[in-house]
């Protein structure tokens, strides 16, 4: 029996590196999809996959990737990205716009393009890395929360769309991860970024994989619809205990 083939995008660090490596140790043959393809190579190195250059956010990008794809068995939907705590009321639409691209519409690209292989496959799963922000509005988050609101009821209607197909949905929401997603969303700012951990344990990115494998690899009939994964620190999408 030939080895089932994962596609996982936002492969280059983070939770997306994680998961390419823990779904490699789970027997996958992974494809690794970004668009920092220095480090993207250096991750695909070390777990035995293949690395291809990946923008979410542009269609060219998108099919050039797919073209190359020959199989999927699963989607692991990861590319995405926070920019900035604007208020509303100061809100940078174009940080707002850059959210809704990759979160949403990137998911819906990279999607679409493989669902006939996903289908194909007659045992096919899409995992979306959402997040606590897509169901725990909080202030300063609303273009974030706008965007990962707007993920997760693409992944829900995916689901209801697909009833009767060989495809199964699943939809992973981390509460705090300490990756560079701070980092980036504070456009580079690491002190910014560490004060947002201090005090408390986070998660970690191999916390988020390791379940992540795990619900890709239960039986064809098992549907995991959705987790929601956070530190014990952490009770909600801004409550969180912060050690003296």
């Amino acid at each position: 029996m030939s080895r089932k083939t994962a596609v996982v995008t936002g492969a280059s660090s983070g939770i997306g590196a994680a998961t390419a490596k823990a779904l490699a140790e789970a027997g996958f043959d992974v494809v690794l999809g970004a668009r920092r393809v220095d480090r993207l190579a250096e991750v695909a190195a070390a777990c035995g996959g293949t690395a291809l250059e990946l923008d979410v956010t542009d269609e060219d990008s998108v099919a050039a990737f797919t073209a190359v794809v020959s199989r999927c068995d699963l989607l692991v939907n990861n590319a995405g990205g926070a920019f900035g705590l604007d208020s509303v009321a100061e809100a940078d639409i174009e940080l707002w716009q850059r959210m809704y691209d990759v979160n949403v519409l990137g998911t819906a690209r990279v999607t679409k393009a493989l669902l006939p292989k996903l289908v194909a496959s007659g045992d096919g799963q899409v995992v979306v890395v959402g997040s606590i922000a897509g169901h725990q509005p909080y202030p300063g988050g609303g273009g974030y929360n706008a965007a990962k609101h707007a993920e997760a009821a693409v992944t829900r209607v995916l689901r209801m769309e697909l009833l009767g197909q060989p495809v199964r949905v699943c939809e992973v929401d981390p509460g705090m991860v300490e990756t560079e997603f701070s980092v980036v969303r504070f456009e580079g700012d690491q002190e910014r970024a560490d004060a947002v951990y201090a005090g408390m344990t986070p998660l970690t990115a191999e916390d988020v994989a390791e379940s992540i494998a795990w619900v890709a690899t239960r039986p064809a009939h098992v549907n995991i619809d959705q987790i929601t994964i956070t530190p014990r620190d952490q009770a909600g999408a801004q409550m969180v205990h912060r050690h003296q």
